[in-house]
């Protein structure tokens, strides 16, 4: 799949479409000629109607699957951002709910697409649409010094919250019906999109993001997340977790192969 997701990213990159056939172009390399289905009833959106901040907009998603069926694997995708194909969550163990809340670079006005797969193999698809500020956030001046971020490079603090902020009334409900609780992972990192210049040297900033993070829960695989130039400068990532949860662990990799770690011990009640 990551093979698949990063060959789309640099292809729908390359190609000069309108906003309606950006769409078509990224779902046929993505899906093929597999069935979009009509997932209004099971995703619900959270997206701001115009953008406060290109450079870190928060997006987010409840998704449930159909009765009978769990969710495997969620796709953001940002259609006019240079990776479309935003962030992907492959769930270790699918389950019947799974929430998620990030903080993107939207580099335009641009519709965005929620996918998720379910057990039987069906895809089912949301959309929505978001306005910008005009700060072009992809190209964007870096916030922190490029030299003075790798100091910190790696660095993450890690929270677990008893309500899932950004779910809507009726995820909030299921969460709590559920025994559900969200867990928020900030993670230090320049994010550079290889499309912002050094203030200082004029020189384009080579390309570094946050390609992979692995979360762990009480030892055992949950989620496996993956990253593109789409997330922000030091993103946060938000998702749902089980509330029986005791321990979390987190690994992240970069497209420089810089491998980072945190543990979180959860107390018990």
């Amino acid at each position: 799949m990551k093979e698949l997701v990063f060959a789309v990213l640099l292809g729908t990159t390359a190609l000069p479409v309108s906003a309606g056939e950006a769409w078509d172009s990224i779902a046929l390399q993505l899906y093929g000629d597999r069935a979009l289905l009509d997932g209004g009833d099971m995703i619900a959106i959270d997206a701001p109607y115009r953008t406060q901040n290109d450079s870190r907009t928060q997006i987010a998603a409840m998704v449930r699957a159909p009765e009978g069926l769990n969710i495997g694997t969620v796709t953001l995708v940002l259609d006019e951002n240079p990776m479309p194909v935003s962030a992907v969550f492959a769930l270790d163990t699918p389950l019947p709910s799974f929430f998620f809340d990030v903080t993107m670079r939207v580099n335009g006005p641009t519709p965005l697409h929620v996918v998720a797969e379910t057990t039987d193999g069906r895809l089912w698809l949301a959309e929505g649409f978001v306005k910008t500020s005009g700060q072009g956030a992809c190209a964007a001046p870096p916030g922190t010094d490029p030299k003075e971020a790798l100091a910190t490079l790696g660095e993450m603090e890690l929270e677990l919250a008893d309500l899932l902020p950004g779910a809507d009334t009726r995820g909030r409900l299921e969460a709590l019906a559920n025994r559900q609780k969200r867990l928020d992972v900030d993670i230090s990192h320049p994010s550079h999109s290889g499309m912002q210049m050094d203030q200082i040297s004029l020189l384009y900033i080579p390309m570094r993001y946050v390609e992979d993070v692995q979360i762990d829960l009480d030892g055992a695989g949950y989620v496996d997340v993956t990253g593109s130039i789409s997330l922000s400068e030091n993103p946060r990532l938000g998702m749902s977790v089980p509330g029986r949860t005791r321990s979390v662990d987190v690994t992240m990799t970069d497209t420089d192969g810089t491998v980072a770690t945190a543990h979180k011990d959860i107390a018990g009640f």
